[in-house]
């Protein structure tokens, strides 16, 4: 596989932001396997953007020849209150990412934040040198990336959670860190500050962030009403272990305006999701509404959906016959053992 083919595959969707294109290609110039990164909380049932987008992101870069650990990160899990800060159910949901993980991303690695830190020897002397670099203010300005405001009640050990995601990428000696792009600010921080102690600076991948399914609010990554796929509101999320009638009827009842593309979530799920694993979209009509009809890309159908040529009720019957293939190995995976959030 030459450069370009491998530029092509880290660059194409769902990736909507690279830092910097110069950095990437030079990277792939000069290190055979580049080390990538991407970091997830531990936070519960995980669903179309939080496995399946950013799975179809992890097999890109595998693809490309680049070495792909997904970061577990129960520590900050803890620190942002997610699954009640519970460490035996973190535990538990730390193997079930794991397991979910390894079978959607062949070839994936698996790194644990507790492992991490036990076996850096100076991970906390980084930690206290990186979070001399940045104010109190701009630490909680950068709470965005743990989905806290600034006018949220914080307690002491939220604070650390910044510096603690910066100098994990320093830790674990990173060529490409890689999130969606409600992550972005961690990242522009790292660009910023590591340079004052001469550690590495990665080259930062930023993905599309799906939006729920119902009508969206809020299209502004930072804003705290933001209309991020979920799995805090379920009626608006595909979960991975949604039967196909579940998937069927949420997607039949989601936001989808006649002729109206932007922020319409059903044509997101076409556009990042499906054809991403197909080359055609069929959207089957009866004969008398002009039959099936076939597209070979995302302009094609985004044209014709503003033409009001295809029905919103066709179009998401075929989004969630479509939707349901690539969901279904998972489910089937997990069948009989699906996790227990009680």
């Amino acid at each position: 596989m030459d450069l370009e083919e491998r530029l092509s595959l880290i660059l194409r969707e769902p990736t909507e932001e690279v830092v910097t294109g110069q950095e990437l290609r030079t990277l792939l110039e000069t290190v055979a396997r580049p080390k990538h990164y991407v970091g997830l909380e531990i936070s519960g049932i995980l669903h179309l953007g939080s496995l399946i987008l950013t799975g179809f992101k992890i097999n890109d870069l595998i693809k490309a020849k680049v070495e792909c650990t997904v970061f577990l990160a129960d520590w900050h899990t803890y620190i942002n209150n997610k699954l009640q800060g519970d460490w035996e159910k973190i535990r538990e949901f730390s193997q079930y990412y794991a397991d979910a993980f390894r079978f959607f991303c062949p070839g994936v690695s698996i790194e644990l934040g507790s492992d991490l830190y036990q076996r850096t020897n100076n991970y906390w002397i980084d930690f206290v040198q990186f979070s001399k670099q940045i104010s109190l203010s701009r630490t909680i300005r950068s709470l965005t990336i743990m989905g806290r405001t600034e006018n949220e009640k914080l307690d002491l050990a939220q604070l650390l959670y910044p510096p603690m995601q910066s100098v994990d990428i320093k830790a674990l000696d990173l060529d490409i860190v890689h999130a969606g792009m409600d992550q972005r600010k961690i990242h522009m921080l790292v660009r910023e500050i590591f340079p004052k102690f001469g550690w590495k600076i990665p080259v930062s991948i930023h993905h599309h962030i799906l939006p729920g399914l119902s009508e969206p609010s809020n299209n502004n990554y930072e804003a705290e009403n933001f209309s991020k796929m979920s799995k805090s509101n379920p009626s608006s999320s595909i979960l991975v272990h949604d039967d196909e009638s579940t998937i069927t009827e949420k997607i039949i009842k989601g936001y989808c305006p006649p002729t109206v593309v932007e922020n319409n979530p059903i044509l997101e799920l076409i556009r990042y999701v499906i054809f991403h694993e197909y080359k055609e979209f069929i959207v089957e009509r009866p004969q008398k509404y002009g039959g099936n009809v076939t597209y070979s890309n995302f302009k094609e159908l985004e044209r014709s959906y503003t033409e009001n040529k295809i029905h919103p009720k066709d179009l998401k019957s075929a989004t969630a016959e479509y939707i349901n293939r690539i969901i279904r190995p998972v489910r089937e995976h997990f069948k009989g053992r699906e996790p227990n959030l009680s």
